[in-house]
């Protein structure tokens, strides 16, 4: 049985990617920070259908000996791993005037060096199943964002390791990001109408994407054999 680990993965586009997976009959590890209320419903109703195969991981990826005790829980949780998602992200605006470490260190933490250090503490597990690494950045990153310099650095960073790394795992190890465009507001955030129309009006495919829109993509990278170093864009046609 192959084995996904969805960092993230109790909410949202997470939660649709563990679904999907454990649907087609997955391992699923599912890891939060926060939300440890949403990861143990999750798994539970995963586990009531298929006993044993949903398993939850906690940890701070803005804090180094966390990463390193959630590598720990997962080498305890399976041998292999055939497919990591690094989704988990942490999104507010840092307008200028207003930047400090403590936003750095949260930003690059979690939508970057999170992931890197991940990907470096489970190569090996990757590596034995011929596995694949997708990361989720953001389509917006090729048209700047006002207010969001920190997090668009790092989600940049997460786009220009995914195709460094794509060379150093090879042959092995795929390595494929997924920008998503317009999904869902941001945590904490209720779009209006009036909002979501503007929204739409710039998408050519005429509607708000879905995190199902995600876990599909998710799964075609999942199970191509010959696509590494890629970013795939799943924004309905907006960054055009």
């Amino acid at each position: 049985m192959k084995t996904i680990f969805v960092t993230g993965g109790a909410k949202r586009i997470g939660k649709a990617i563990v679904e999907l997976f454990a649907s087609d009959g997955w391992n699923v590890i599912i890891h939060y920070n926060n939300s440890k209320a949403d990861a143990e419903a999750l798994a539970d109703s995963i586990n009531l259908k298929n006993a044993d195969t949903a398993f939850i991981v906690q940890g701070d990826l803005d804090k180094a000996n966390e990463v390193d005790n959630i590598i720990s829980k997962v080498d305890g949780f399976t041998e292999t791993i055939d497919l990591l998602i690094n989704n988990a992200s942490t999104f507010y605006p840092t307008p200028i005037d207003d930047i400090s470490e403590d936003h750095w260190e949260k930003l690059i933490g979690s939508n970057l060096k999170g992931p890197l250090f991940l990907i470096q503490g489970l190569k090996e597990k990757l590596k034995a199943s011929n596995g694949s690494i997708i990361n989720i950045t953001d389509t917006n990153l090729t048209k700047g964002v006002a207010n969001y310099s920190i997090y668009s650095a790092a989600k940049a960073g997460l786009e220009a390791i995914t195709k460094g790394l794509a060379r150093e795992l090879a042959p092995e190890i795929k390595v494929n990001a997924i920008a998503p465009g317009a999904m869902l507001e941001p945590p904490d955030v209720t779009w209006t109408e009036d909002q979501k129309n503007k929204i739409i009006e710039s998408i050519p495919l005429n509607r708000m994407g879905s995190e199902q829109d995600i876990a599909e993509a998710v799964k075609f990278l999942a199970h191509s054999e010959y696509i590494t170093g890629q970013v795939i864009k799943v924004d309905g046609g907006r960054s055009l």
